[in-house]
Formats: structure tokens, C-alpha cells, sequence
């Protein structure tokens, strides 16, 4: 008999397992749950109206209430770490995903998602699921090369839109993309966000009626530039004039009523890096690019609703998993750029939040964040 390595004897298993599990689920109809994974791009911890923010989140408040909201929720305190990790369940070095997309010459940190690791996508559909994607990819640096061999589709997906770079533009996002093709945004208003969850719960609609399938849906919101439409931020117009000072010690009150934290756990200090609202220069620039904020993360929470609703329809919701997290905290990159004439949200250039520590960071407001089931 020949030797057969740790490695070919689980892929071995993993297709024998596969192929009895379709043979079972045809022979007695098969009952298998949808899988739907949805996920928030640099959020902070309290952001949500479920772990104490103030911003408006009925549908994934929904989620959460009728679920399970976990308040030790772990991640790999950067974007391309964490989608390695959930892709394919190993560690983020496992997979050469150690860093963002840079290759350092180093196993670990190669930048692009390696042959060594299987994604849901790989696993699932051999054993007959459907496997769905919208939004962004971010775990390979060949974004317009005609290598494509780390796309969705090459991964594993049976349909694909959205992005394979990270953060940019929400109304002219590049290069948008379905399936293995660059295509243009559709309409006056388009908005990315929106479009998202819109091919989402597109892909619900159409997905195979005989059969489960995995849709993994990868939100670029919150992450800077603040863009949202002028409608959306209306809303909130006015909520962060208080500041920052003010917020913390409301979501600190809110967290402790809704059972998020304990009462005898204090406020942690402001960021040291973080004036206090009393003394920062440019308040209303400020408070603006709070609401646009805001606005955002509720047009994502809308669009989770768009989902939500196309499960509903299909009379799928009672047999499927939701699992809604963040990949890491809320984003403090520092910027160059920031231009507080500009006001963010109508203009399309880049203006990012108004966040201290966060994603990047191995202390607890990098890699603990919110999670929904």
C-alpha cells in the first residue's frame, strides 16, 4: 500500500464524505440547511442598535433578538486575515493570508489565499450545495490581471458580484465585476451598498430549489471613503452635535441596560490620540462625518433586510443559518487627505470616520467585535 500523507487522506475523506451526503440527501429529499454568512467591513463594537449604538438596525436587531448576540466574538483584527480565516477555517497564516495582500516572500504572508487551504465554496459544493457570493473578495492581489486563479469562481462559487480588491468608491466601485467579467454600475443612483444585498437576494431568488446552498454576503460598509446618499443621512442630522464625549458615555449606559457589558465594568479612557470634543477644532465637519456614518451602516442594515426578505419569500428563513459579523473594529487608519472644507457623503472624494483605535489592532478593539446568529 502506498503512503498516504495527513493532507491526501482528509481530502480523501472530505470527497468520500461529500458524495455519501448527496447520496443520502437524494434518497430522502434533502433537508440540509442554506448557509448565510453576511459581513460588515471596519465596524465598531457598539454600532449596532443590539449592542448599544444609536444608529437604526431593526433587521439585524431582528437577528439578534430572535438569535444568539455574542459579546466575546473574535477576529483577525484586519480585513484580508479575517476573510482567509472564514473562507476556509484555519488560521490566516495557514492560508498565506497573514498580512493584507503584500507578499513578503514568506509563507505565511504571501498575500494571496493559497492552494494548501479549501474554501466553504470548495467543500460544500462537491457535497451538492449551491454556492453564492455578492461583494467584496480581497484575498488576492490579482485584481485586473488575467490570472483569475484566486476569484470566486475559481474558489469554489457558482456565481459571483461584486469587487476582489478591497475599500473604494461606493457609487463607481473598480473594478465591479460579475462572475469573471468588469461590468458598470447600473442606474443614476446607484450605491453599492445597495447593490449588494439587491444581488444577494437576487441569487436567493434564483438558487436551485432541490438543493441548499451557501451565500456569502461581503459588505465594503462601513469602510471609508463616507459616502451615503443625502436622504439617508438626513436622518441623523444633528444626533452627533453632542460629540464624541457625550456618544461614548450613551452607548456605555445603553450596553449595560441591554445586558452587553456589566454595570461594574467602567468606561474605558478616550483614545489618548482622540481630542476631547470640547477642545477639537472643525465640530460640525466632525459631527458630519458621524451621521454620513451612520447613514451607512443603516443602508447596510436594509440591504441585510433585502436578504432577509428573499429567504422569506422562497419559504427558506426557518431552514437556514444567518451568522451576521464584523471582520474586525472599527477602522483607524490614519488618512492623508482629509480635507475638512469637504464635506463628506455628496463628494466622492475620500474621507474616513471619526475613530480611534480599531482594526489593525490586537487589543480588544481590533479583534473583538459584534456577531449575530
Amino acid at each position: 500500500m502506498g503512503h498516504l500523507d495527513r493532507r491526501s487522506f482528509l481530502r480523501a475523506a472530505c470527497g468520500a464524505g461529500a458524495a455519501l451526503a448527496c447520496d443520502v440527501a437524494r434518497s430522502q429529499g434533502d433537508l440540509r440547511p442554506n448557509i448565510v454568512v453576511m459581513m460588515a467591513d471596519d465596524m465598531g463594537y457598539s454600532d449596532l442598535g443590539c449592542y448599544g449604538g444609536e444608529i437604526d438596525t431593526p433587521r439585524i436587531d431582528a437577528l439578534a433578538e430572535g438569535g444568539v448576540r455574542f459579546r466575546q466574538f473574535y477576529n483577525a483584527a484586519r480585513c484580508c486575515p479575517t476573510r482567509a480565516s472564514l473562507l476556509t477555517g484555519l488560521y490566516p497564516h495557514q492560508t498565506g493570508m497573514g498580512h493584507m495582500t503584500n507578499d513578503f516572500g514568506l509563507p505565511g504572508y504571501r498575500g494571496d489565499l493559497n492552494r494548501k487551504s479549501v474554501t466553504l465554496a470548495e467543500v460544500l459544493r462537491p457535497a451538492g450545495y449551491a454556492t453564492l457570493m455578492s461583494g467584496k473578495w480581497h484575498v488576492t492581489p490579482e485584481v485586473e490581471s488575467p490570472d483569475k486563479r484566486n476569484w470566486p469562481l475559481q474558489r469554489g462559487f457558482d456565481r459571483f458580484y461584486g469587487t476582489i480588491q478591497g475599500g473604494g468608491s461606493y457609487y463607481n466601485p473598480v473594478p465591479l465585476t460579475r462572475d469573471d467579467e468588469p461590468i458598470e454600475p447600473e442606474g443614476e443612483d446607484f450605491y453599492y451598498t445597495t447593490a449588494i444585498g439587491e444581488n444577494a437576494a437576487r441569487f436567493v431568488a434564483e438558487a436551485p430549489l432541490d438543493r441548499p446552498f451557501l451565500l456569502y454576503v461581503a459588505f465594503t460598509s462601513p469602510h471609508f471613503p463616507l459616502h451615503a446618499p443625502e436622504e439617508a443621512i438626513q436622518k441623523y442630522r444633528g444626533r452627533y452635535d453632542g460629540g464624541w464625549d457625550l456618544l461614548r458615555e450613551e452607548r456605555y449606559r445603553r450596553m449595560i441596560d441591554l445586558g452587553v457589558i456589566r454595570p461594574e465594568w467602567p468606561l474605558t479612557p478616550r483614545d489618548e490620540s482622540v481630542p476631547s470634543w470640547d477642545e477639537v477644532a472643525g465640530k460640525a465637519w466632525h459631527a458630519r462625518r458621524m451621521e454620513v456614518y451612520a447613514a451607512q451602516i443603516e443602508l447596510m442594515d436594509r440591504a441585510v433586510g433585502d436578504v432577509i426578505d428573499a429567504l422569506e419569500a422562497r419559504g427558506s428563513l426557518d431552514n437556514t443559518l444567518v451568522l451576521f459579523l464584523a471582520d474586525n473594529g472599527g477602522n483607524a487608519e490614519r488618512l492623508r487627505g482629509n480635507d475638512p472644507a469637504v464635506m463628506p457623503g455628496r463628494s466622492r472624494r475620500g474621507v474616513r470616520p471619526a475613530t480611534g483605535g480599531g482594526d489593525g489592532s490586537v487589543e480588544e478593539g481590533g479583534i473583538r467585535t459584534l456577531g449575530v446568529y
